[in-house]
């Protein structure tokens, strides 16, 4: 192979010529232009409906607009506001809780429930579909139906706890169990994730279970250490995922707490912050300061998943790796 060099004039010293990029071609070329036409409508979607949004809210953030008259610049008063007003530090805080309780718990939840869907067998289709149709459940009507489920007098939960003869607290209206019930409820939506874990268990080679019997490891042994490392990528991603879910928390609070029928005995314990965003918006219509609301909230999702991943990388096993 030759190199190129030129002698740079005046100093004798010889610097390799930049390289040509070769010519493409005219079936490359037809690729790239099959390519781009194929992802231009998830583009035109992307420009349209999401970076459009982000760059206007970005600019509302800065300014004052009630939506009945014209913006007007302000700099940096609505994110001033949002260290001096006590209900973001407040939804801020329940958000942070109601996400300490979600996370582990949609964890460990959907993960035993795929590793009992592992061992069903032949009728594991219809528990697969029966256990993602919840997924298909709008929001709101899964928060209406929770709404009468634990409802502290005649509630269902607290009707079978009373078998045991245990004392069900008042979920819906006692503030200590607001957040509980909020993180009780989403258990609702972890199908999509049940079937995530699956996938991952049945991929793991059953070598090395039969090894580890062989060496007399216990079922809780293979599990931490075969089991968990093993399906440790999908376990991560959905940390991510479920972590950036509870912080935008808003259709099951919304709807079991600050619905035209609760709106007058909602608690600030119950106030996540996506329900005080929205109020903000489309209640007292203070769109900048709603927006600098959301543009605090994206910073805060992406200084958490920057943490979670330089963190999980570290503990996260993928295949290929020595």
């Amino acid at each position: 192979m030759t190199t190129t060099v030129e002698r740079s004039a005046g100093s004798g010293q010889t610097q390799p010529a930049p390289r040509r990029r070769p010519k493409r071609s005219p079936l490359a070329k037809r690729e790239d232009r099959a390519g781009w036409l194929f992802i231009s409508p998830w583009v035109i979607g992307f420009v349209v409906f999401t970076a459009g949004p982000m760059i206007a809210s970005l600019v509302l953030s800065f300014t004052d607009y009630q939506m009945i008259q014209a913006p007007h610049a302000v700099g940096l008063d609505n994110y001033r506001q949002l260290f001096d007003d006590p209900r973001v530090l407040k939804s801020l805080s329940n958000t942070f809780v109601y996400a300490a309780m979600f996370v582990p718990l949609g964890t460990i939840f959907a993960l035993a429930l795929a590793m009992m869907l592992q061992r069903v067998g032949k009728a594991g289709g219809f528990f697969r579909t029966a256990f993602y149709l919840p997924e298909m459940t709008p929001a709101v009507a899964a928060g209406a139906m929770f709404l009468l489920l634990l409802n502290g007098q005649q509630g269902l939960i607290n009707k079978v706890l009373g078998w045991f003869g245990i004392n069900g607290p008042n979920w819906t209206a006692d503030p200590n169990w607001l957040k509980p019930s909020l993180a009780i409820v989403s258990l609702w939506t972890v199908g999509g994730t049940v079937i995530i874990y699956l996938a991952a268990l049945n991929g793991v080679p059953k070598q090395l279970y039969e090894a580890a019997e062989l060496d007399g490891a216990g079922p809780v042994t293979r599990f931490f250490r075969i089991t968990v490392p093993m399906i440790s990528g999908a376990l991560f991603f959905t940390v991510i995922t479920h972590t950036i879910a509870a912080m935008q928390m808003f259709d099951q609070a919304y709807t079991m707490f600050y619905g035209p029928q609760q709106k007058a005995t909602a608690s600030d314990e119950s106030l996540v912050y996506m329900v005080y965003l929205f109020q903000n918006a489309f209640q007292f219509f203070k769109m900048g300061f709603a927006s600098a609301m959301a543009w605090l909230l994206f910073v805060i999702i992406m200084l958490i998943t920057f943490i979670q991943v330089r963190i999980g990388n570290r503990y996260v096993y993928y295949h290929g790796d020595r």
